[in-house]
């Protein structure tokens, strides 16, 4: 009996401002993670492709599907993923 492993799912990682630029500029990066994973485990795949991004706060602001999400919110195949810089006001 052959057990048949999910494949990788893909999220879209949105990047704005300071994330672009630690990027090289790019705006947006295709992610694989593994079937059930959540934000948390989306970002360390990031930051293991992206050498940059080891500057990324430890709990940065995103939302997925442009709704504000936790880093435990689980993804699925297909999402989108925005990282969300820090606002600075006055």
């Amino acid at each position: 009996m052959t057990t048949v492993s999910a494949p990788p799912a893909t999220v879209r990682l949105l990047l704005f401002a300071i994330y672009r630029e630690l990027a090289g500029g790019r705006g947006e990066l295709e992610v694989a993670i593994p079937p059930g994973a959540d934000v948390a485990a989306a970002l360390a795949a990031a930051r293991a492709r992206v050498p940059a991004f080891s500057r990324l706060p430890e709990r940065p602001a995103v939302a997925v599907n442009r709704v504000y999400a936790d880093l435990d919110t689980p993804l699925a195949d297909g999402d989108e993923l925005a990282l969300l810089p820090p606002v600075a006001g006055g």
